[in-house]
């Protein structure tokens, strides 16, 4: 009487074994359900995908968790983890679960060489806008003292024309 259970366990099996990327189909599908969702509902697939992976470490579950992971939007994103996760499974000759996890190792790695590219971009942006301000601020004082030299010559010049001009009312 065992031997149904037995032979529909087999067939399930089998249509697993058959279908190699199906976790990847899943992962993927959890994945993109998740990261339309509200951020409780997000924070809650979170959640499950950790329980079912603390309860059993499969490459199926790894590979939601790690998609989860890297998928989601801050605060729920963990680029570290989802590669750290990803690192037994990616293969990229390794069809279906191992090309998934490569080509997803792949993109986290890029996301983080741009994030370090922005912040290193944004640190050189600080420097050179400190540079352009003492420049300023340099121009503006050089500025100012031309216009105090300026102004000190126009005073000389009119003392000059005030005595000429007295020199002549005394001589006529």
């Amino acid at each position: 009487m065992k031997t149904p259970g037995l032979l529909v366990f087999l067939l399930v099996s089998g249509c697993a074994i058959l279908q190699p990327g199906a976790a990847v189909d899943e992962a993927m599908g959890e994945a993109l359900a998740a990261a339309r969702a509200p951020a409780g509902e997000q924070k809650a697939a979170l959640a499950r995908a950790q329980e079912a992976f603390t309860r059993e470490t499969s490459v199926d579950n790894r590979l939601r968790l790690a998609t989860l992971l890297a998928v989601l939007p801050a605060p729920f994103r963990d680029d570290a983890r989802a590669l750290e996760l990803l690192g037994p499974l990616a293969d990229p000759a390794a069809p279906g679960t191992g090309r998934y996890a490569a080509l997803l190792s792949a993109q986290i790695m890029e996301r983080q060489r741009l994030g370090r590219e922005i912040e290193r971009l944004s640190r050189e942006r600080v420097a050179v806008d400190k540079e352009h301000a003492a420049a300023d601020k340099e121009r503006d004082k050089r500025e100012e003292a031309l216009r105090q030299q300026l102004e000190a010559l126009r005073t000389i010049e009119r003392s000059i024309l005030e005595r000429e001009e007295k020199l002549r009312k005394r001589q006529r």
